[in-house]
């Protein structure tokens, strides 16, 4: 199978996972593209690099968009970037480690959808639970999942 790049929606992605993206681009000589409207600090890798985009609303999204090829992985916990990518052949990932698919990503926009009319109307519905050890494995067993059917090596 082709060698999928992996790109990073990085403005809001963990640090802890992107340590683990690092550690994987070096081992297996993956590109990982990390793309934010802020600076961001990469190792100097010739697997890793970053894209700054100008502010803006889903600018940074866009830009992956755009750029993505079919069988690259997207790293974001943004659900409708992710049923973008999904729909032009990509994979998506999300920093806790649920692999977006077709199957399941018509039910996260709804429940998206559904949570934004509730928080509109004025319930709170508190935000997403703490990043744990659990969420990184899930991550990095993910990760390494797509790496052993995408490696160079």
């Amino acid at each position: 199978m082709s060698t999928g790049r992996i790109w990073v929606d990085a403005d809001a992605c963990p640090k802890v996972i992107k340590e683990i993206l690092f550690r994987a681009a070096n081992r297996v000589g993956v590109t990982i593209i990390l793309v934010a409207n802020q600076p961001l600090q990469v190792p100097r890798s010739p697997y890793i690099s970053a894209v700054q985009v100008p502010a803006g609303f889903d600018v940074a999204d866009n830009h992956i968009v755009r750029e993505a090829s079919a069988g690259d992985l997207i790293i974001t916990a943004d659900i409708p970037l992710a049923a973008e990518v999904i729909e032009n052949g990509c994979l998506a990932l999300n920093p806790r480690g649920e692999l977006y698919t077709r199957e399941t990503i018509r039910q996260r926009l709804n429940m998206r959808d559904f949570m934004d009319t509730m928080r509109s109307s004025g319930i709170n519905t508190g935000g997403p639970p703490s990043f744990d050890l659990t969420d990184r494995q899930a991550f990095a067993n993910q990760l390494d999942r797509f790496l052993a059917r995408h490696s160079p090596n």
